[in-house]
């Protein structure tokens, strides 16, 4: 399923000219074989476009000015069918700006026992082609994913498409908005960050709006609109009994549907992909936007609350790689803990914005109560359950000199209680590999206490995306041990401290 329709992954083979043209024409009848066997794949995601073979050191750098200058090309596979020079390679890959992947594969998948020959062998060099493109690669010090293995395997074409989603997450990145309204949640460390670095290491620009400009767009909303959002609701969720059209707190759903229409009005004006809220600045609201932000989130956007921005952005370019998965992304917070020594848990949950694509029931229930932070009218919220299952736990953290995605894979289950006095969206979960030293490792990498959690995104395409974007990764998962893991973290520091230095930064 193309489920990124405007993206298109370019696709050549390298080779020379020392092997005759009967093989050149072996080569391009290869590589647009595989080219075209990707593309038909419904486990791909985007469209896989055959761009020929290169011979020449010319040849390899126009084809990377070309992509470089084709916004709808999302990144390139470079399969070395026979022996290219690398040498060739430096001016092209010097400028490449686009996410590459390595494809290290073969035509054939056997070796012909009986047949083989010295023209079998000439064409068929994938195996030290591969090798020397390698080379030239880490010598430049490019990022690059390197998939291994025959070009029809389900592994190979999984890996194949995580790279794609961790492309097209980037590829947004590049020329997203995100929209703050008001600041972050006072004197909070970590919800803090660098703007201006942001935007050089991932492309999206964050811009900041007073409450009260959202509050002009609220006022301007007509009773029309309101009646047609309050129709989705009925049709769409389970509404309590005293939200309901004569229930005595209507008019809070009301309010809570003029919120939402208004901010989404402001994001598609702005051309938005993500915003931010804090319960510090809500001047001109009645109720803190609970449903508002989960509808929204429901609809694609990235959030987070107390006007933490990284993890807004997070949590849209996370709703990106998952795109048609359906299986759901959100923002959440460790909240609380379950510390029976034989099943230790976490309960995850915000005070109200939790995205309903992780929920277990449908319908979800709209209910309202009472929030005692913000100072306003009571807010409205969906309550549910999450889904169980394999999932993931992500966030981002400015660390001085470079920004640090930490994530943290993790088991949501069923925990069999009905919480009947908890009025939130909830996620119950084991992290891996248990609770003592996940919780112990995610201390000592600094790890926030937002992030976005996603049962559509996995491991793979977060390692991608940060590769691709330049960033620091790290990662808690069933083989985490605390000693090496406190040494992994150290050596990262050096190594991007040494960057910096090399980069001319202090």
């Amino acid at each position: 399923m193309k489920v990124y329709s405007n993206m298109k992954i370019w696709m050549v083979s390298g080779s020379q000219h020392l092997y005759g043209e009967e093989t050149l024409i072996e080569v391009k009848k290869h590589t647009k074989e595989i080219a075209d066997y990707l593309d038909t794949q419904t486990e791909i995601s985007a469209y896989i476009e055959y761009k020929g073979i290169v011979t020449t050191q010319d040849e390899i750098t126009d084809f990377c000015l070309k992509a470089n200058s084709d916004k709808s090309c999302g990144g390139v596979i470079l399969w070395m069918h026979t022996f290219s020079p690398s040498k060739m390679w430096i001016n092209g890959l010097k400028i490449l700006t686009k996410p590459i992947l390595h494809l290290h594969t073969q035509h054939n998948r056997d070796l012909p026992w009986d047949t083989i020959d010295m023209d079998f062998m000439n064409l068929t060099q994938s195996a030290h082609g591969g090798r020397e493109h390698g080379f030239i690669n880490t010598r430049l010090k490019i990022d690059r994913k390197v998939v291994v293995g025959y070009w029809k395997d389900i592994e190979v074409i999984s890996q194949i498409d995580s790279w794609i989603r961790a492309a097209a997450a980037v590829n947004e990145m590049k020329y997203a908005k995100i929209c703050r309204f008001g600041d972050n949640m006072r004197n909070v460390a970590v919800t803090e960050g660098d703007k201006v670095a942001a935007q050089i290491s991932f492309g999206y620009n964050v811009l900041g709006f007073g409450v009260s400009d959202l509050a002009k767009v609220v006022e301007k909303v007509t009773e029309s609109e309101i009646d047609q959002v309050i129709s989705e609701y009925l049709l769409n969720y389970k509404i309590s009994t005293e939200l309901q059209e004569n229930g005595s707190r209507h008019s809070a759903l009301r309010d809570a549907a003029k919120l939402e229409i208004a901010i989404e009005k402001f994001l598609v004006k702005g051309d938005f992909v993500a915003f931010t809220t804090t319960f510090e600045d809500l001047t001109g609201l009645c109720q803190l936007p609970g449903l508002a932000c989960q509808r929204l989130m429901e609809k694609g956007y990235g959030f987070a609350g107390e006007g933490d921005w990284k993890i807004a952005a997070l949590v849209r370019a996370m709703k990106v790689m998952g795109k048609g998965k359906n299986r759901g992304t959100s923002f959440m917070e460790d909240y609380t803990y379950h510390l029976d020594p034989q099943n230790p848990l976490v309960l995850g949950a915000h005070m109200l914005e939790v995205c309903p694509t992780i929920a277990e029931d449908n319908p979800v229930t709209l209910e309202i109560h009472h929030l005692g932070i913000g100072g306003k009218e009571d807010p409205v919220r969906m309550v549910f359950d999450t889904k169980p299952g394999e999932s993931v736990m992500a966030s981002i953290m400015d660390m001085g000199n470079r920004f640090r995605l930490l994530v943290n894979e993790i088991e949501t289950v069923d925990h069999g209680k009905n919480l009947p006095k908890l009025p939130v969206a909830r996620a119950v979960w084991k992290p891996l590999p248990d609770f003592k030293t996940a919780a112990q490792a995610w201390i000592l990498a600094g790890g926030a206490h937002h992030s976005s959690y996603s049962k559509d995104v996995t491991t793979e395409m977060l390692i991608d995306f940060a590769e691709m974007s330049g960033i620091e990764i790290v990662v808690i998962n069933k083989d985490t041990k605390i000693p090496p893991f406190k040494n992994e973290l150290k050596w990262n520091d050096l190594f991007f401290t040494m960057k910096g230095f090399a980069g001319g930064l202090s």
